[in-house]
């Protein structure tokens, strides 16, 4: 095989975005050959813009397509399992969209499908190839941190006004999204989180829901993490404040790093603290510390893209994947751990009690009262990610 032939499944923002890049040849051996979407309308627009490609209304046929190699998986959050399934099975390379699910209790369902096949299985991670969280990670695997102590991240530059969740009526309900800004926006972030500082053992989360919009979810939460080393993490985020900040700190026993305004500073400690507080006899006083910015090279590929090439090489080379699609539970668990301390109003253990957020999740489901009078549109996704 020299090109991978790759079929889109979802023509909404995500899917038409991924489309066009492969359309227009940015994924070096990746080729678009089929779309598939159950609004007519868009199928529709997918025919006008691409009419040498075979365009499907529904997934299970194009799985039977012997032409296709791969999908990509871009429909609504609940989805994103089962369709992943459904071609594993049909013995397709899939690469699935953020997040990889809504609840977990499904995902790895869908993780024991994936770790028994041989088919390339990725997910949308497109934040991995940021090569600004790549260098930090980097740099704590590399012990020059030390041991992390405390990790704040305040990523508030997600604003949404209500025209965005008024684009289409699956989005922002419990039914049709299953969470807010925890499961749209901040996937990348949980992510990068887990992948850089590992996972907490306990969570205590504050989400407000429709607190700046009219939806029925989360659009602001504060939450507070605690891991098993005693280090803590707290996590702010929003989709309403404008204009917003994107910092991440990381602490450790070594000094201090921040990533933020697009560049990378770290408080290197001479000694670490530990070594400093255990001789120094002078009663006030501070370890030496050097300021450093740290030099980043820069990603050729946009992100999407990196992902996507990454994918295709997987596929054809056998190259690593930068972000394996059975991963993604491990970041949908510190949102579904949210999401259950919020409405329990209490402390949540990681691994959460996966039967217990699914009945809390069908509850929510079940008494929601949002009626949502919207036209689905396509929007422009350039510069949100």
């Amino acid at each position: 095989m020299e090109q991978v032939r790759i079929g889109v499944i979802g023509f909404g923002n995500m899917g038409s975005n991924h489309a066009k890049s492969l359309y227009e040849g940015k994924v070096k051996n990746g080729k678009l050959v089929a779309v598939c979407d159950i609004n007519e309308e868009k199928l529709k627009k997918s025919k006008e813009l691409y009419s040498d490609i075979m365009c499907y209304d529904n997934h299970h046929d194009m799985l039977e397509d012997s032409n296709i190699d791969a999908v990509i998986v871009a429909t609504p959050h609940y989805d994103h399992p089962s369709i992943a399934i459904d071609a594993l099975k049909a013995n397709k390379h899939v690469v699935i969209e953020k997040p990889a699910g809504v609840y977990t209790k499904a995902v790895r369902e869908m993780n024991e499908v994936g770790n028994n096949t041989d088919r390339v299985f990725a997910i949308m991670y497109n934040q991995r190839t940021d090569p600004y969280y790549s260098k930090v990670k980097e740099l704590i695997d590399a012990g020059e941190l030390g041991e992390i102590r405390r990790v704040n991240w305040i990523i508030t530059d997600w604003y949404r006004p209500q025209s965005y969740y008024n684009s289409g009526g699956w989005r922002a309900t419990w039914a049709g999204e299953g969470g807010g800004v925890l499961l749209n926006q901040d996937p990348h972030q949980l992510d990068i989180w887990q992948w850089i500082c590992g996972m907490p053992t306990r969570i205590r989360a504050f989400c407000h829901f429709g607190k700046m919009h009219d939806i029925e979810v989360e659009d602001d939460v504060t939450a507070y993490a605690e891991y098993a080393n005693g280090a803590t993490g707290v996590f702010v985020t929003s989709t309403s404040d404008a204009p917003g900040t994107n910092r991440l700190e990381i602490s450790g026993d070594q000094g201090k790093i921040v990533v933020e305004d697009g560049k990378i500073t770290f408080w290197r400690l001479r000694v670490s603290e530990r070594e400093f507080n255990a001789t120094f006899t002078g009663g006030f006083g501070n370890p030496e510390c050097w300021k450093c910015e740290i030099n980043v090279k820069p990603n050729p590929l946009q992100q999407h893209v990196a992902i996507l090439t990454n994918f295709v090489d997987a596929i054809l080379n056998g190259k690593e994947l930068i972000a394996p699609a059975v991963e993604g539970i491990r970041g949908l668990t510190i949102s579904n751990a949210m999401h259950l301390s919020a409405w329990t109003d209490d402390w949540v253990n990681l691994p959460i009690d996966e039967d217990l957020y699914y009945s809390k999740l069908q509850e929510k489901i079940k008494n929601s009262t949002i009626v949502k009078e919207t036209k689905s549109v396509t929007l422009d996704v350039d510069g949100t990610f």
